[in-house]
């Protein structure tokens, strides 16, 4: 008997877009981050220990709120330099949970970052990372709602599967800029024409693509109360839509932030997908502001709108984040961090 594929029309669609469709995640797999300058770990293992001191985010994302079954993520990461003086090695940490109508995925990863001085007077550094890790992907499967409520191949198990992931990174910072690239899932293979199957070993069912991030930002001085901090992220894939965000906030005495960034996808060659949709039009803008509470708190949020049909069935996305400097450096910084 041939397992029913066809679930009810809200929870197809929220499958669909989160494997095969760019709109609001990293790549069709990876979670996606509105205010990824300040979680930058996410993206990069390279960027541990930039701050040059430890430093913890907390964040939580509610995406297309007002669908049932959403995507819900939330994510701790901290991150500092091992020596207070030479700031040579970069350490972070990363727990992330996100949750989509019957499927879940919990990681853990640790990133190691090696720190290279480039200059005399040490304000500009080269740091490569690699960050090695687990996630635990499940399915459960009373959450889904198959036409034929007696198809025997479906169960009301839970499923999970431990898949390792190995991540590596480059980034340049400097007081007014960074760039860095990254390369996650190197673990796993470029394999699309995997099956799911409920009585076998669940880890051949996770065939996640490797993915790529190129960053980068920009610090301008306008006068001595505004900046400018324009930046971009650039996500692929090599099978879905190329993602491009492209950010432009300004900066008020340092102590508040107000961005805007705008969401496109496009194809930068011919891959498969496009024959059979046009997704390269599903954009979506976002609105971010961040708060200095403190010398070391500021509190961030940032809502999504996207710009093509879904905008009639849900009530955008909304992401908080809390950034808690854990120790003031022992020295002075060139640059306030803005990224």
């Amino acid at each position: 008997m041939i397992m029913k594929k066809r679930i009810n029309n809200y929870l197809f669609l929220l499958t669909l877009l989160f494997i095969g469709v760019d709109v609001e995640m990293h790549g069709q797999q990876n979670i996606q981050y509105s205010q990824y300058t300040f979680n930058t770990l996410s993206v990069n293992p390279a960027y541990a220990g930039y701050r040059e001191t430890w430093h913890m985010n907390a964040s939580h994302r509610m995406q297309w709120t007002g669908l049932d079954g959403a995507p819900r993520t939330s994510q701790i990461t901290m991150d500092g330099v091992t020596d207070p003086r030479n700031r040579n090695v970069g350490l972070g940490l990363q727990l992330a949970s996100d949750a989509l109508g019957a499927q879940s995925a919990t990681s853990l990863y640790a990133s190691f970052a090696w720190r290279l001085k480039l200059n005399y007077v040490d304000s500009k550094r080269l740091s490569l990372g690699l960050g090695l890790g687990v996630t635990q992907y499940g399915l459960d499967g009373s959450k889904l709602r198959p036409v034929d409520e007696l198809d025997p191949l479906l169960t009301d198990d839970q499923l999970n599967s431990y898949i390792p992931d190995l991540r590596f990174g480059i980034y340049y910072s400097s007081p007014n800029m960074y760039l860095g690239f990254s390369a996650m899932d190197l673990f796993s293979g470029n394999r699309s024409n995997a099956t799911f199957h409920w009585d076998v070993d669940t880890s051949r069912n996770v065939m996640r693509k490797q993915h790529f991030y190129f960053i980068g930002g920009y610090l301008h001085d306008l006068d001595n109360t505004y900046k400018l901090r324009p930046s971009f992220l650039l996500k692929e894939d090599l099978a879905g839509p190329t993602v491009l965000d492209v950010s432009m906030a300004g900066v008020y005495r340092d102590q508040f932030m107000l961005g805007l960034t705008y969401r496109t996808g496009f194809t930068l060659w011919s891959k498969p997908y496009a024959e059979a949709a046009d997704l390269s039009s599903l954009n979506a803008l976002v609105l971010a502001t961040r708060l200095a509470l403190s010398e070391r708190l500021w509190l961030g949020y940032s809502y999504d709108v996207p710009l093509n049909r879904l905008i009639q069935s849900q009530y955008g996305t909304h992401e908080l984040t809390l950034s808690w400097e854990l120790q003031v450096p022992s020295r002075r910084i060139y640059s306030p961090r803005f990224f």
